[in-house]
Order: structure tokens, then sequence, then C-alpha cells
């Protein structure tokens, strides 16, 4: 079928855990025999049954969460050019140090006394984002990135009513995240979009047309979602500082950044940052995550408390700046997620970190200039950690770019992100991180390669893509909306047939 090394196993279906069910069956044991020592269960813990639940043995369960897992594909698996969300291959030493026991044991009910070395770890990560990024203060507690946002947020508008100013509205680029517009509204601000220009960035003249003294702040990516980098971030931050506004740097794509340029250098004055992605944790399905926010300025005050503080040699937690926004979540933050990122920042390095940007970027031009001459490319010129490319020249052949990504799945790949940037219409974004080797990079190029030869020739095929799979293509707005979870939500066999 592929030319390309596709992936080829031994495929078991699996059914649904419950109709593998049989009464009596159990997937334990005890002994018939009474022992000496009385056992005694609280009152409220002893359940005589429970309604539902399947009656499999031990073999049957192990066998169907094995074979259930396998029917994944992740980063572990195989090349996995996922734009925007940077997941890229975590080292496995770091998921170690994120397991050993004076870090999974404490609480944070502890006195500071027994925390010495999580808040030593905390107070060190806080200083080694804010060097990376030219930030004056970090603080840690937000769960993820779009939390950063909210937080980052909230000290603009408290650094504004403080000064007694009551501004209405934050100015949003048409290349930045989603989540973007929804961090402005729910700290009372309007958003207002910005195009971008031709070359796909934003100017410093466009910027100007929109600034007023009723504009908080503008929220910026850098590098932007169409993977360029935003050359006029300086100039910007000139025009809306000049009105007595803020510049948030979304931090999410700092993979094309470390080690090469700091947000904090140019201008910006908040930024959060996505350990689960920059920094090493395994990341997808709604976390872990963590996204700590960092401040310069006049900023730095209102980070939201507690901080942790050294005094003599000793740590704690600190819960009395006056001018903090307080509290954003409960406790200190997601602390093992801190810890891979604390063990990742140590064990690349100064050097390290600044082969992570390089290669990152050298990947995506890589892949970009293999395939321009075969896909669509809109900004074909230097990207940083990804590059963008639609399925305007396959439309011809009724070929969209949802079938290109579900070609991909037929030939062991998981497919890039599809129609982000939402201004880019029919757009695939595909970052292939610093992780992937040149003979990763070339079965990429090639596969793309041979699924537009297969539109020209044969595009029905690619319609009714993936074909190798444990299932084809699946309705994916009924699969959305109607979830199969249970043997009783499947069709009866004398039902009517869709």
């Amino acid at each position: 079928m592929s030319k390309s090394k596709a992936v080829r196993c031994l495929k078991i279906t699996e059914p649904l855990i419950f109709e593998k069910s049989r009464p009596g069956r159990t997937g334990f044991s005890v002994p018939d025999e009474k022992f000496d020592v009385e056992v005694r269960i609280p009152e409220g813990f002893l359940r005589e049954s429970v309604e539902g639940l399947p009656e499999v043995s031990e073999p049957q369960v192990v066998r169907h969460f094995t074979r259930l897992s396998q029917f994944n594909f992740g980063v572990d698996t195989g090349t996995y050019p996922l734009g925007s969300c940077t997941m890229k291959y975590n080292p496995k030493i770091n998921e170690l140090v994120a397991r050993l026991v004076g870090f999974t044991h404490v609480h944070p009910y502890f006195p500071d006394r027994y925390l010495q070395g999580g808040l030593e770890l905390m107070y060190e990560l806080e200083r080694f984002l804010g060097e990376i990024s030219g930030m004056e203060g970090v603080s840690l507690q937000p769960a993820a990135g779009a939390h950063g946002e909210f937080a980052g947020m909230r000290m603009v508008r408290e650094a504004l009513e403080r000064r007694g100013e009551h501004r209405t509205k934050v100015l949003i680029p048409d290349t930045a995240h989603g989540t973007n517009p929804a961090s402005c509204a729910v700290n009372g601000y309007d958003s207002i979009e910005i195009k971008s220009g031709g070359r796909g960035v934003l100017t410093a003249e466009e910027v100007a047309r929109y600034m007023t003294e009723d504009v908080a702040a503008i929220m910026i990516t850098n590098p932007n979602t169409l993977g360029l980098f935003e050359e006029e971030s300086a100039k910007i931050a000139e025009v809306v500082h000049a009105k007595g506004g803020f510049l948030y740097c979304d931090g999410a794509n700092l993979n094309a950044l470390m080690g090469v340029a700091r947000p904090g250098d140019m201008g910006f004055d908040v930024m959060h940052y996505n350990l689960h992605k920059t920094f090493s944790t395994p990341h997808g399905g709604g976390g872990p995550g963590s996204g700590p926010v960092g401040v310069r300025g006049e900023l730095v005050k209102y980070l939201p408390k507690p901080r942790v503080v050294k005094e003599g040699g000793k740590y704690r937690l600190d819960y009395e700046a006056k001018d903090s926004i307080g509290r954003v979540r409960a406790f200190f933050g997601n602390f093992l997620v801190m810890v891979r990122a604390y063990a990742y920042i140590l064990e690349m390095g100064n050097q390290g970190i600044l082969d992570v940007t390089q290669h990152a970027v050298l990947n995506a031009n890589y892949v970009r200039v293999k395939i321009r001459d075969f896909f669509d490319v809109p900004h074909d010129r230097m990207c940083m950690h990804e590059c963008v490319v639609t399925d305007h020249d396959l439309k011809k052949h009724h070929v969209s770019n949802v079938d290109v990504a579900k070609g991909l799945i037929d030939r062991g790949i998981h497919p890039p992100t599809m129609s982000f940037p939402i201004n880019i219409h029919g757009s695939l974004m595909i970052e292939p991180t610093e992780n992937e080797t040149v003979e990763d990079l070339d079965l990429l190029v090639e596969a793309l390669e041979e699924i537009v030869g297969v539109a020209e020739r044969d595009p029905e095929s690619l319609q009714n893509a993936p074909h190798v799979t444990h299932f084809s293509r699946l309705d994916e707005a009924k699969a959305a909306r109607q979830l199969l979870l249970t043997a009783d939500m499947l069709p009866s066999e004398d039902a009517p047939a869709e």
C-alpha cells in the first residue's frame, strides 16, 4: 500500500470490557480456611455488592487495558509533529527524579521546616525561568498555560487600578493563541483583534492605529502561530508603553527562543511558561500541566502569594506581600511538574538549552524546504520551531488537510495540528521539535510527498483513510456527541440500521 515505513503489526480487536463479563467470574481469590486474626472493616466501608461493574478475571483485565494502550499513538511510539503544543520527547530520567520518595511524599500542609528540599527547588526554578525569559519575578502557582494567562492579566488589571485607571480593552493579533481572548474576558476586558501584515507578523504601525489610553495591554504569541518571529516586538513595546499599557507574551512557543532571545529584553512585561511543553512533562488529554507566570518592573509586587523566600540559608513561604493579587489556586502549584522542569534545566545546562532551540528551528526549516515543492507554504521564509502548510493545491483533487492527516496515520506518523492557525484556511502546522533525527524527518517528508501522489492518482483512497488502524475513519461529530461508554449503549441486534 505504502512505500514508506508504515506500521505493520498484529492487530487484536478488543470489545468493551462489559462484553467480556460473565456472572461469577472474579479477578481475585482467597482461601476457604479461616485465620486466627479477625479482620474488621469499619462501618461504611464494606460494600455487599456493586451493581453494574464487569465480572472478569485478572488476565482479562490486564489484557484489556494493555491492548487499549496499544491502540494509542504517542511521542514514545513514533514521529509526533503536532504544532503549537510542542509535544516533544521527554527524557525518562526526569520521570525517575519526579518519582523519588523525597518529592512524592511531601504534603503542602507540612510545616516549612519539613519542606526545605521542595522549597529550595521551587526557589531555584523561579530564578532559572526568570533568567531564561528576562523576567524579574516568577510565580509557580498557575496550573497550566491559560491559568498563567489569567494570573498575568489579573496583575495587569491590578496595576492599572492602583494607578486609578479603568481600561476596558486588550489587543490580540490574529496570530495569537486561542485562549488569549478568554483570559481577557474573565478579567473584564474586551478583546480587539489586530490583523497581521502580509509577512505574517505584526507591525508597530498597525498597533499604533489601535493603541489608545483605554487599552490595558496587547497579548502577543512570540513566535506566533504561523511559526514566525515577531520582529517588531521592541518597536511595539515602545508604542504600547507610551500609552501606559503592558505587553503580554504568550510563552507557549518558548521552545523556539530559550537560550537565544529573552522576551523581557524585547520589552514584554509579563509572560507565562508552559513547563509541560518546553521543560519536560508528558502532556495531552488534559494534563498534567504547569503554567508559571513571570513579570518585571512594577508588576513584580502583584505576583500571587505565597512565594518562596530565602532567609539565613533557610526557605519559607511568604504570605505577607500586601500588594499581591492573592492566591490563584490551592497550595503552591503542580509540584511534580516543577520537579521535571528543574531536572530538565539542570540536565541541559546553558549550552544544552541553546542547542534545544537551535535544533528545533533547524528541524522545522528542514521540513519546510523539503516539502515546499509539492505543498503550498503560505510564508515560505525562515520560520522558527514550526512551519505551516495548506491543502490549497490538493483541493482540485477533492483532498483536504483532514485527508492528509488520515493518510499520515496509515504511514505510522502522528498527524500535525489541523486547521490552525485559523487565519490560514486548510492549514497543517508541523512542529518536529528538536528530538527528531534527520532520518525521521526524511520519513515524514517522504510520507507527505507520497500522499500528494496518491491524491492525484487515487483521491478516494485518501478520503477513506486510515486503512491499517484498528478502526477506519469515524464520524467524528457523531463520536463526540454519542459516546459508547458501556455495553448498554450499544445498538441491539434487532435495532434498525442507521
